[in-house]
This record gives C-alpha cells, sequence and structure tokens, in this order.
C-alpha cells in the first residue's frame, strides 16, 4: 500500500475504516525481526464474527483510480455518545447544504436518512449482532415497501396519463360529433325555413284561389237571381191577361 492517500468513494454519513489498495499478485510477508517477541493481532471469534455481520449488512466498497483497485471496509469500532451527536449534526448539515425539501418525495433526503439509518445499524450491530440483524430486516422491508410504493405511483401516473390521453381523444371526438351535428342542425334550419316559406306561399294562394272562387260564386249567384227575376216576370206577364 502507498503512501499516497486516494480518493475515498462517495462520500456518506457511515462509518468507514481506511481503504486499502488490493494488489493481483502475492506480496513477500517481511520475516519478523531475530528476537522480536511481537505477535501478529489476532481478531476474536467474537469480532470476526460481527465483522462477517457488518460486511453483509453493508458490504465493502471498491473503485479503480489510476489502474488500482481499492476497497474500504465498514469500521468495526464503537461508537460513543459524541459520535451519536455528531452523527444527528452531520446529517442536518448535509440536509442543508444538498438542500433537500424538508416535505414531498425528495430522492436527496431519503439517501441521507438511509445512510444515517445504516450508520445506526452499525453502531447497534458492533455491540449486539442479533439487534443488528434485526434491523437489518427492518430496513430492508422498509425498502421493499419503499419500492413498491415507487412501482404504484409510476404505474397511477402512466394510468393518469392513459386516462389524460383517452379523455383528450374523446373531448375531440365530441367536438367532431358536435360540429356535425351542429351542420345538421344548420341544414335542417334552412330546410325548414324553405318549407316554411312554400308553406306560406301555398295558403297565400289558396287565400287568393278561394277568394276568387267566392267572387265567381257570387256573380253567378247574382245572375241566377237576375236570370229568375227575369224568367218569373215573363212568366207572370204570360199568365196575366188569362184571368
Amino acid at each position: 500500500m502507498g503512501e499516497r492517500a486516494p480518493v475515498s468513494a462517495e462520500e456518506t454519513l457511515v462509518r468507514y475504516d481506511n481503504p486499502v489498495l488490493v494488489t493481483k499478485r502475492q506480496e513477500k510477508v517481511p520475516s519478523p525481526r531475530a528476537g522480536a517477541s511481537t505477535q501478529p493481532c489476532v481478531p476474536t471469534e467474537a469480532k470476526k464474527e460481527t465483522e462477517e455481520i457488518l460486511n453483509a449488512i453493508l458490504p465493502p466498497k471498491e473503485w479503480e483510480e489510476d489502474g488500482q483497485i481499492w476497497t474500504q471496509k465498514i469500521s468495526s469500532t464503537p461508537a460513543t455518545r459524541l459520535d451519536v451527536i455528531n452523527l444527528q449534526e452531520m446529517l442536518d448539515t448535509r440536509l442543508q447544504q444538498r438542500q433537500a425539501r424538508e416535505t414531498g418525495i425528495c430522492p436527496v433526503r431519503r439517501q441521507l436518512y438511509t445512510q444515517c439509518f445504516d450508520e445506526l445499524i452499525r453502531q447497534v450491530t458492533i455491540n449486539c449482532g442479533e439487534r443488528g440483524l434485526l434491523l437489518l430486516r427492518v430496513r430492508d422491508e422498509a425498502r421493499i415497501t419503499m419500492e413498491a410504493y415507487q412501482t404504484l405511483y409510476c404505474s397511477s401516473i402512466a394510468f393518469g396519463m392513459r386516462k389524460a390521453l383517452q379523455s383528450e381523444q374523446g373531448k375531440s371526438d365530441l367536438m367532431d360529433q358536435v360540429a356535425k351535428l351542429e351542420a345538421e342542425r344548420s341544414t335542417l334550419e334552412k330546410q325548414c325555413m324553405e318549407l316554411k316559406q312554400k308553406t306560406e306561399q301555398l295558403e297565400r294562394r289558396a287565400a287568393e284561389l278561394r277568394a276568387a272562387e267566392e267572387k265567381r260564386h257570387q256573380e253567378e249567384l247574382l245572375a241566377l237571381k237576375k236570370t229568375n227575376a227575369q224568367l218569373k216576370a215573363q212568366l207572370e206577364g204570360i199568365i196575366a191577361p188569362k184571368k
């Protein structure tokens, strides 16, 4: 591992150990000095189990830089009360720096609170692995529920868009139908006006014919009365001398 400090992975609220350079070739392990009584630090079984649980909860991060692969494991150092206070302050600071929304859907706020919850799981797991695993179940269940809500939200958005398009299409069809009915109404109104004019003309012509017929009837009646009077006078003239 070189002396140059590598650029760490994405900044997170979870506490990690220092990055370690991963080499592909087998490095020689320097032999201990003669007479040295120092023995390698062998982690206890409980510490190994805790580290395994931590790695299962939060897998190590890996990234490549300048052709070198770096890895960084989650820290197994117990947290103090001051660490918890600092975590809260860091959370508030990050929320303010990244301008997270206070309400509503906000990916930034969700990401920061997820990191904060992961750090709390890390701190709890160091003291009690079983409690950490139970919190892991809670975290995963909440994540699955959130993903289900996201899927439902996306489906509702797509459903709403389809309904909006259908309503717009239906509105267009209704507008076309309205225009067609208005054209038909205009045609019928025009036909109605033409029929009304024809009716008025027929009524006027019928009235004129009726008046002419009455006048002719009156003239014929007068002529018949006049002829009747003449015939009556002639008849009286013929009958009168006989008396």
